[in-house]
């Protein structure tokens, strides 16, 4: 188990016979109770494919059923059901080259990063922007790996900070995205409103639709 953030925990999965995952896949993660009481939620892979430990990080929801017992509670060697990979969609690989344009909303860099730790051992030779948009610093799982990607704060950005400081609109994206004449394959995660604004902002600066993958999150 690491620690990523107050509100955020990355766990290994000892999941015995896993037969492998492809980058942007998820996973149902079921709790039973002592008294037979069942919840299980979805929750994307944050380790690349091939990588030697399967690892989901899990962002507490206040009134979740699941998050806060992971996030808060669980220990080594304690026991929960997996099901999975899950998911074809919003998934890449390295022979589906690039450019990459990747666009998260707080947790939604979950699948994000495991699309790009990928990129970065399979392929580093395509390029690709990570925007990410983060209530304020405390906020940012995977921090240390973050070198090079955009960040823009919505709420609390740090002090003196000369980047963004507002939250994903069409403008910042024409400023750090690659031109839509370079059909950039773009994969956008996060909270539903978001998901949906961002999509749109990038069809309205004339990336193709069809290289528009979206996962979101939440009503």
């Amino acid at each position: 188990m690491r620690e990523e953030t107050a509100r955020a925990r990355t766990l290994v999965l000892a999941v015995e016979g896993w037969p492998g995952h492809r980058a942007g896949q998820h996973v149902d993660v079921r709790l039973t109770a002592e008294d037979g009481y069942q919840a299980h939620r979805s929750y994307s892979l944050a380790s690349p494919p091939g990588a030697p430990a399967l690892e989901v990080t899990v962002e507490r929801l206040e009134d979740g059923e699941v998050s806060p017992w992971l996030v808060d509670d669980a220990e080594p060697d304690d026991m929960c059901e997996v099901r999975g990979p899950i998911g074809g969609y919003f998934v890449w690989e390295p022979e589906r080259g690039g450019p990459l344009l990747l666009v998260a909303g707080g947790s939604g860099l979950v699948p994000l990063m495991c699309i790009e730790r990928l990129r970065r051992s399979a392929a580093p030779e395509i390029a690709s922007t990570l925007l990410l948009s983060a209530r304020a610093p405390d906020d940012v799982i995977y921090a240390d790996e973050l070198d090079g990607a955009v960040l823009t704060f919505t709420r609390r950005p740090p002090p003196a900070w000369p980047g963004f400081a507002r939250r994903v609109d069409a403008a910042m994206l024409a400023e750090v995205a690659p031109p839509p004449a370079a059909r950039p394959r773009c994969f956008v995660c996060g909270p539903t409103g978001f998901v949906e604004q961002v999509a749109g902002d990038l069809a309205l600066l004339g990336h193709h639709p069809a290289l528009i993958k979206t996962e979101r999150f939440g009503s």
